[in-house]
């Protein structure tokens, strides 16, 4: 929504920006407590954001608001699993090759041999899921995964170069499970339930169970697999809003534009299919409120743009509209702990795998990515995110406060990650937040232009954005504004479209294999092929 602002009052609209909270920004929203700043979860910046980068460029943010790409740890209840390593510091390898050799070294794997008998029969064991008696009870390991496990990732390729390859194929992908999909292609079941499973609760804040096979395609293509380099990341140097978001509603203040909090949207006037005004009510005083249009962008997420829906009498007519109640959100949890001790911690960024059922978890060591908190002297400070945290929401700040603290104290093994410890702590909780990429949603997700003429959607959600990025991103979200933007400049006939920046292109050998991808469904020979004879066996 911000992106569309932006834009069009630099082409000389009237831009009246309204938003039900007071402080304007969505899940980019921060405030203070004394001297305490506090945000709705962290957000990292990946390699592939050229326009959010393009933007504080013209902007002219200074100092840069981003931390350097850093590295980051992988665990597990029983110990570290892998790291993360930054991928811009190695020679470039053609992609997939380079994510091999410098991550597979990194992973906490066992000692098997791969072509002894003894590995080979554990690796079919392990594909069908079947447990492996310990022979010494003396010997343990916190490994999960053995290298046959990680290369059984790359069994994921084919599908990933076939599912776009047309609408067809893609809907099919759509309506299957991610974890139906790591089955069918050949991923192990410790690979799965150890590392694929919880990195896609942090990534897409929910099981594999519960995602389209195609988001969770779109997606691992856009940060992991596409190319060497993009899955480095970097943050904000202090929250989202003071280091973004406040610079940019300067910017769009200073150019006219009119940014309202408070105001909820309850309905717009709709006549010959164009919108007339906007309806909404002032939160404060209960007031409804008209504002005349000749252009609007629902710059919403699904939970928002369903409250809006129901209430309008006028959308819920629309079938655009009504099928977006079919679509779903997810609940997540945000928490940060400031200690009166600095701890020494490997990695400022942490995911963590199967500590929480069902629910993703991160942590952040803020020391060592926020300005504000790296002198010496300062106590360390912990930013705690949950995704697909429905059995946290109800649980009291403190007992949320104490999961994490037990969390991270497994990790790092530190005494001082205690209650006694803690000098002050936050907790957010972001019900029905996030957009939920869910088995079969696609076909009621929103293309951003709608039956009416002058009504466009904007968001991560929106279906069929003509750009690389997917996914939960605030890069997508940022281009659909823009790309809201262009449209109400075609269709009023005013101003010059926003350049956008669409992301590297493909490699050559991946290229290629998307093109035999697609021959193949077109010529028929995709259908008269033998279906994955792992698929046959795999039946974890």
């Amino acid at each position: 929504g911000f992106g569309a602002a932006k834009h069009l009052v630099d082409q000389n609209f009237d831009v009246t920006l309204l938003d039900a909270s007071k402080n304007a920004g969505g899940l980019s929203q921060g405030f203070r407590v004394n001297k305490y700043p506090m945000e709705a979860g962290m957000k990292g910046m990946w390699y592939q954001y050229h326009n959010i980068f393009s933007l504080v460029e013209e902007l002219q943010i200074r100092p840069n608001p981003f931390t350097e790409w850093t590295e980051s740890n992988f665990y597990l209840p029983d110990g570290l699993l892998t790291e993360g390593p930054v991928f811009q510091k190695q020679p470039r390898l053609p992609t997939m090759l380079g994510q091999a050799m410098y991550t597979f070294p990194l992973f906490k794997t066992s000692n098997a041999g791969p072509f002894d008998m003894k590995a080979v029969t554990q690796a079919v064991n392990r594909l069908q899921g079947k447990e492996e008696e310990a022979e010494d009870e003396a010997v343990s390991t916190s490994s999960q995964v053995n290298l046959f496990d990680l290369t059984s990732m790359m069994s994921l390729l084919p599908a990933m170069l076939a599912f776009d390859s047309d609408e067809e194929t893609y809907e099919m992908y759509d309506e299957m499970s991610a974890r139906e999909l790591f089955r069918r292609s050949g991923v192990t079941k410790p690979l799965y339930e150890s590392f694929l499973k919880p990195l896609l609760l942090v990534g897409l804040f929910a099981p594999p169970s519960e995602l389209s096979a195609a988001s969770v395609l779109e997606t691992l293509y856009f940060y992991a697999a596409a190319h060497q380099f993009d899955f480095d990341m970097c943050w904000c140097n202090g929250t989202v809003k003071e280091t973004l978001f406040d610079p940019l509603c300067e910017y769009i203040d200073g150019k006219g534009g009119k940014i309202l909090g408070g105001k909820a949207v309850v309905d717009v006037n709709i006549r010959d299919s164009e919108v007339t005004s906007v309806t909404a009510k002032d939160l404060d005083t209960g007031d409804l409120i008209n504002y005349d249009a000749d252009a609007v962008v629902f710059a919403v997420g699904i939970n928002a743009m369903q409250k809006i829906v129901t209430a309008s009498k006028s959308l819920s007519k629309l079938e655009e509209f009504t099928k977006i109640m079919n679509l779903s959100s997810i609940d997540c949890v945000c928490a940060r702990i400031w200690l009166k001790d600095r701890l020494p911690v490997p990695k400022p960024a942490n995911v963590l795998g199967n500590f929480e059922k069902e629910c993703g978890a991160t942590f952040f060591h803020l020391n060592d990515l926020h300005h504000e908190f790296a002198p010496k002297g300062t106590g360390s400070v912990f930013q705690c995110d949950f995704y697909h945290a429905n059995a946290i929401v109800p649980l009291s700040d403190e007992e949320i406060r104490d999961k994490c603290l037990r969390n991270m104290k497994m990790c790092l093994g530190d005494d001082r990650i205690s209650v006694e410890n803690v000098e002050h702590f936050e907790v957010i909780r972001a019900v029905k937040a996030v957009t939920h990429f869910s088995v079969g949603s696609h076909k009621n997700r929103p293309e951003q232009k709608t039956s009416c003429r002058n009504l466009f959607i904007s968001g991560d959600w929106v279906k069929n954005l003509d750009h690389g990025s997917k996914g939960l991103s605030q890069e997508r979200a940022y281009i659909s504004g823009l790309v809201a933007a262009n449209m109400i400049c075609d269709v009023l006939g005013q101003g010059e479209p926003a350049k956008i920046i669409d992301t590297e292109e493909d490699e050559a050998h991946i290229a290629l294999g998307k093109w035999i991808a697609k021959q193949s469904k077109e010529t028929g020979l995709a259908d008269v092929l033998p279906s994955n004879p792992v698929e046959l066996f795999n039946r974890w």
